[in-house]
């Protein structure tokens, strides 16, 4: 059998992770989501330290992470994924409001496999999430052996 196919997504704006879970429960693909609120939660939960330290999860399919995130920002937990050989594999979508130009350029340069700015319309929010977690979740192939750890 096939190993579940999880996402990791680290947001700190309640909203958003509710509208994010909804749309993703279109797809049935909600119960796969670990939610972690900073970016330190991400790298702990990634490196499976501290609360997530007994977790047999695995690596996610996916990171959906958030730019401006309280302890450590998304470009940080983008930088220290790229950096560690265990993850710098997993797919990061850089998931945000941010339209600046520079924070485009830099989370590509760091290695982001995509950046998606959140649309301000409920639908066009919902739409682009289910299409991300479609994609990743189910018709993404991700390399042999990068859903373990």
């Amino acid at each position: 059998m096939a190993p579940l196919k999880r996402i990791l997504l680290a947001e700190d704006n309640e909203r958003d992770v509710e509208l994010t879970m909804a749309a993703l429960e279109e797809y049935n693909l909600a119960n796969e989501v670990v939610v972690v609120r900073d970016g330190a939660e991400a790298l702990d939960y990634l490196r499976k330290r501290g609360k997530f330290a007994d977790h047999a999860n695995g690596l996610p399919v996916v990171v959906m992470l958030d730019l401006k995130m309280p302890k450590v920002d998304g470009l940080q937990v983008l930088r220290e994924i790229r950096a560690d050989d265990a993850l710098k594999h997993v797919p990061v979508v850089m998931l945000t409001s941010s339209r600046e130009e520079q924070d485009l350029v830099t989370s590509y340069k760091l290695g982001a496999n995509a950046y998606v700015v959140k649309p301000v319309d409920f639908q066009q929010f919902v739409n682009s999430i289910k299409q991300l977690g479609f994609f990743w979740a189910i018709i993404n192939e991700p390399p042999p052996g990068t859903l373990r750890r």
